[in-house]
């Protein structure tokens, strides 16, 4: 037995040794030929837009081209499982969001892939406040308002999201799970017609991404009640965050990272983090993306790890205790 676990140990061992031999010779040739970023959304949203920020710097500095591909589809989970079974080579990298990561994972058991265990992950690059915004005809202005009304009423609002397991009909779960209140969700397909449907007095409440919903709110069509982020926004200086208003766990922003497939070795993940965070501290691109109401993150692999399955859980706990369904 004494000899069959010594051997058992040599065989791990030499496995080990040439997993990170052949890791190191991959991260000093690599990239050899261009790299895919799959975008699990359509062109022009948020994930789109980071994307495209990044990929063009990234791929200079990579010395080859970064190559946007958007697969849209299940809220997320048709670009993330492309990822999931491509080669663990750093040929193909994956746009992270809370949606394809957290969210919609929670709420359907069915995907093909396992968040937190499916990939590798790289760097979370950029966190994005969500806002909770209101149609200027609803009979309140303000957080204070807003919560009287709902519990004086209940069932009678509704609100719109991007779709069932998005993360803005989540957060709202969420949000209803603290405060005791009851709006009906009125899911859409995608982020746009429901902001469109807000704006225009169909639905009364929407829990979205602030880029898209701050020119409407700076033109007094949309009144923000709260934002998800970690001080209040520049752009909105009177509008107080989730946690001032005592909703620490609604304050999440929308985090938008770097995966690859499970199994990428450990020198190109270190590779990889490295080169985005130095396009991340380029004044230029930060510009660019401090423009959307966002910030950069640009924390470690370890770091992004924690951060996802942290996200995972919370959402997990909300489809549980809402005792939300897919359809």
């Amino acid at each position: 037995m004494h000899k069959l676990m010594k051997q058992t140990f040599l065989q791990q061992l030499l496995i080990a040794l040439c997993c990170a031999f052949t890791g190191a010779a991959m991260a000093q040739t690599y990239p050899a030929k261009p790299v895919r970023l799959i975008v699990p959304f359509a062109p022009g949203g948020s994930t789109d837009l980071i994307a495209r920020i990044i990929a063009e710097p990234l791929g200079k500095l990579l010395g080859q081209s970064v190559v946007v591909e958007n697969k849209a589809g299940g809220g997320g989970t048709v670009g993330a499982y492309e990822v999931a079974r491509a080669l663990a080579d750093g040929y193909t990298l994956g746009l992270t969001t809370a949606s394809s990561a957290a969210t919609n994972p929670a709420i359907n058991p069915a995907i093909p892939y396992k968040p937190l265990s499916d990939f590798t992950p790289v760097i979370n690059m950029v966190a994005t406040p969500n806002v909770l915004a209101i149609h200027p005809s609803f009979p309140a202005k303000d957080m204070a308002g807003f919560l009287k009304e709902l519990r004086a009423k209940p069932g009678k609002y509704d609100y719109s999201s991007s779709g069932t397991g998005g993360v803005g009909h989540l957060q709202m779960e969420l949000f209803k799970s603290l405060t005791k209140t009851f709006v009906v969700h009125i899911p859409y397909a995608g982020a746009g017609p429901a902001l469109r449907d807000t704006v225009g007095g169909q639905v009364p409440v929407i829990f979205d991404n602030l880029p898209s919903a701050l020119p409407y709110i700076k033109d007094k069509r949309l009144i923000a009640l709260a934002v998800a982020a970690p001080e209040r926004v520049a752009e909105l200086p009177d509008v107080p965050t989730f946690k001032e208003l005592g909703l620490e766990p609604v304050n999440r922003p929308a985090l938008y990272g770097i995966w690859a497939p499970k199994g990428l070795p450990a020198p190109l993940v270190t590779q990889l983090n490295a080169a985005v965070r130095k396009v991340l501290q380029d004044p230029a691109v930060v510009k660019r993306i401090e423009a959307t109401g966002s910030r950069v993150v640009a924390n470690s692999p370890g770091e992004f790890a924690a951060q996802l399955k942290a996200e995972y859980e919370v959402y997990k706990k909300v489809v549980d205790a809402q005792k939300l369904k897919l359809n």
